[in-house]
């Protein structure tokens, strides 16, 4: 496709980068130069520099031919105005903008992002969709990430394996044969850095990542069965009350789990906002690295941390003095590689990009044919996605052994009448199969062509 990317800051670049070695056609467009000589240095993509709500600057990125535009430069008012312009002057087909003020995205709003009004295809909240992580990550507390597939019939985890594991050592194969009424899958592990996809003979080890998918209703027997028995945090505090912090707490609110929730917020009068918009959270006014407020919440008493503030070295700082005050678990908000690759060494639980997880929302809705979902690994090397099989796909009524998948792509689970199956060589796929899958980044475009809609798309 002919993509043009509206924004080149981390997340522009990044998803340059991962959609332009899918085999994309790439045109970036931001009016510093800087950035836009770092993706012509570094990307097979074409960088503009000018200003991507005016006309002249899209037609040089040649709009009219394009098929999908995807703006998220730093203004969200700059986002709104190249879909409309889009729309209007080049009738781009697809086009996604990142939005981070909640004033548009409130629901007495809605009207505003119609075909007739504002034809923004696509909404990308950020923050949001951060805040939605984390809560996944609370509901499975033995693991490092949980994210839905098939409206949440499904659950990709991720695990770590330390020696307390039981089935450390243990080939996946053997696995299959203790656990055969268990409907999970491991996919593949972290291992010194390097993603590598399971076969039937690989073993887990020690200081492994595990990606496991596994059915959501059979989550808190995965985690028990990998040594993991955590129960879902009763005591929370959440350092930083922006939008990622106050969002949060807005959906542990409504969690049936009803935890304890305390905000530590420096910014008092942001801090008297949220605590006159939420219900049961409890809202302190100060700085998350004072050890006379952290005292003063009674820190002793909370089982998890999380820390939201919109600097990452506080954050970091944060997450390590509660790490150090006894806190079982600690998760921070880094927008830093760097921090990502010192987690160990730092002693933090976890370590959330929400770059990362912005591009990920996105790369979802860029994939041609019944592409559901998408969850990028390794910065896009291989992509675990969620396919449906229609009419046309060249699956229907093929049994898994008579189809020629390669070692880069390999089924997950399938998910068929909202039940969990655990993909066998005699299964046959049927139209409406939900297909959770995993594929490097040199097979994505097979796996469209797998599931496409229509002899052309």
């Amino acid at each position: 496709m002919n993509i043009i990317i509206c924004g080149a800051g981390r997340v522009g670049y990044s998803i340059s980068n991962q959609l332009s070695k899918q085999g994309h056609s790439i045109t970036v467009i931001d009016k510093v130069s800087a950035d836009i000589q770092k993706i012509n240095d570094n990307l097979d993509a074409r960088g503009v520099v000018g200003i991507a709500t005016y006309p002249s600057v899209l037609e040089k990125a040649d709009a009219k031919n394009a098929d999908m535009i995807i703006a998220v430069t730093r203004n969200d008012e700059t986002n709104m105005i190249v879909c409309q312009i889009a729309h209007s002057l080049f009738n781009i087909p697809r086009k996604i903008a990142r939005i981070r003020s909640k004033e548009f995205l409130k629901p007495i709003w809605k009207g505003l992002f119609t075909k007739t009004n504002l034809p923004i295809d696509i909404i990308i909240s950020p923050e949001y969709e951060v805040s939605k992580s984390l809560l996944r990550k609370l509901e499975a507390p033995g693991a490092l990430e949980s994210f839905p597939f098939s409206k949440d019939l499904v659950r990709l985890l991720e695990i770590n394996i330390d020696e307390k594991c039981p089935v450390i050592n243990t080939p996946l194969q053997k696995l299959t044969e203790i656990f055969s009424d268990l409907n999970a899958n491991v996919l593949g592990v972290h291992r010194e850095e390097k993603f590598i996809k399971f076969k039937k003979n690989n073993q887990l080890l020690k200081n492994d990542k595990a990606l496991i998918l596994t059915d959501s209703n059979q989550v808190d027997r995965t985690l028990s069965i990998f040594g993991k028995d955590e129960k879902f945090a009763k005591k929370i505090l959440i350092i930083g009350g922006g939008n990622i912090g106050f969002d949060l707490a807005k959906l542990l609110e409504e969690n049936p789990n009803q935890p304890r929730i305390k905000i530590i917020e420096k910014d008092s009068v942001r801090a008297q906002s949220i605590a006159n918009d939420l219900n049961e959270a409890i809202v302190v006014k100060g700085d998350g690295l004072d050890e006379n407020i952290l005292k003063e919440i009674n820190i002793d008493e909370i089982d998890t941390v999380l820390t939201t503030t919109d600097d990452d070295e506080v954050n970091v700082m944060s997450a390590m003095l509660c790490k150090k005050k006894g806190i079982k678990r600690t998760i921070a908000i880094s927008n830093s590689h760097n921090y990502n690759l010192l987690q160990s060494s730092l002693k933090i639980d976890d370590i959330v990009d929400p770059r990362m997880t912005t591009v990920s929302t996105i790369l979802k809705h860029v994939h041609k044919g019944k592409i559901e979902s998408v969850y990028s690994l390794d910065d896009g090397e291989y992509e675990i996605i969620e396919a449906k099989i229609s009419e046309n796909s060249e699956l229907l009524n093929k049994k898994i052994l008579d189809i020629n998948f390669g070692d880069d792509i390999r089924i997950g689970l399938i998910v068929r009448d909202k039940k969990v199956i655990v993909p066998k060589k005699e299964i046959d796929f049927k139209i409406n199969d939900t297909v959770i899958l995993i594929a490097s980044r040199d097979k994505l475009k097979k796996v469209e062509q797998l599931f496409r809609i229509s002899q052309y798309y």
